[in-house]
């Protein structure tokens, strides 16, 4: 059967949206080819001339995956975390009914696995609530992203799933500070990426492969990911 790879990354652009806490990236350039050509590289007729970026960005910005020390100051930095928990089989949950800043309940879940197909066991569950196509990129989707309550982590928790993945800057709602599901988290050795996009493409392809890779920044809380899966056609 045919695959084709479905890219599930934000595009990483200068002072893009971040999370309420967190400051906005700064990209810009380095050298140009144009100004790298005073170098005088290469040899005559036949100038290496090159461009370099400069990138200044927290290690959560964008689509990015947390590190266990993220939240848990005994947790593993992202370099020290096993490759396999960030690749595997995974599913995505069709939950485009939840508004924003609502609630994603075990309910929800029940109800998106079951029109899956798949039963959780063991996967990455991937959660498309259409969040990111309603609102970015206006600055205030940072504060507009739905709760995966503590009682659907746990539900995801009890069938194996060791990571899971959610629209927009955080698992937790931003309008409180109360980080519920952050804290679950922690308690349960599982962990998250956020700001997926392009979910919407895997919804009714049953189970698909996914990877979200993180860079291995020593000590690292977190890294920004190149997400994407292999859905069957």
């Amino acid at each position: 059967m045919p695959q084709r790879v479905v890219d599930l990354s934000l595009l990483i652009e200068d002072n893009m949206p971040a999370h309420k806490l967190f400051q906005r990236p700064v990209i810009t350039t380095h050298l140009s080819h144009e100004s790298s050509a005073a170098l005088n590289l290469g040899v005559p007729g036949d100038a290496m001339t090159f461009q370099t970026n400069f990138i200044a960005m927290l290690d959560h910005v964008g689509t990015h995956v947390d590190a266990f020390r993220h939240v848990d100051p005994n947790g593993q930095p992202i370099d020290e975390m096993p490759l396999e928990l960030f690749m595997g089989k995974a599913v995505c949950f069709d939950l485009r009914h939840i508004p924003d800043l609502g609630d994603i309940t075990v309910a929800d879940m029940e109800e998106a696995e079951a029109k899956s197909g798949v039963n959780v066991d063991g996967h990455i569950v991937l959660l498309c609530t259409g969040f990111h196509a309603r609102n970015y990129p206006s600055l205030d989707s940072v504060w507009k992203n739905p709760l995966l309550t503590v009682e659907a982590t746990q539900w995801l928790h009890e069938r194996g799933s060791k990571m899971h993945g959610v629209e927009g800057p955080s698992t937790d709602k931003p309008s409180d500070n109360i980080f519920a599901q952050h804290r679950l988290c922690r308690e349960l050795g599982i962990s998250h990426w956020e700001w997926l996009v392009n979910l919407e493409e895997l919804l009714g392809k049953g189970e698909v492969q996914f990877f979200g890779v993180p860079l291995k920044f020593k000590g690292g809380s977190g890294s920004p990911v190149r997400a994407f899966a292999l859905v069957n056609d």
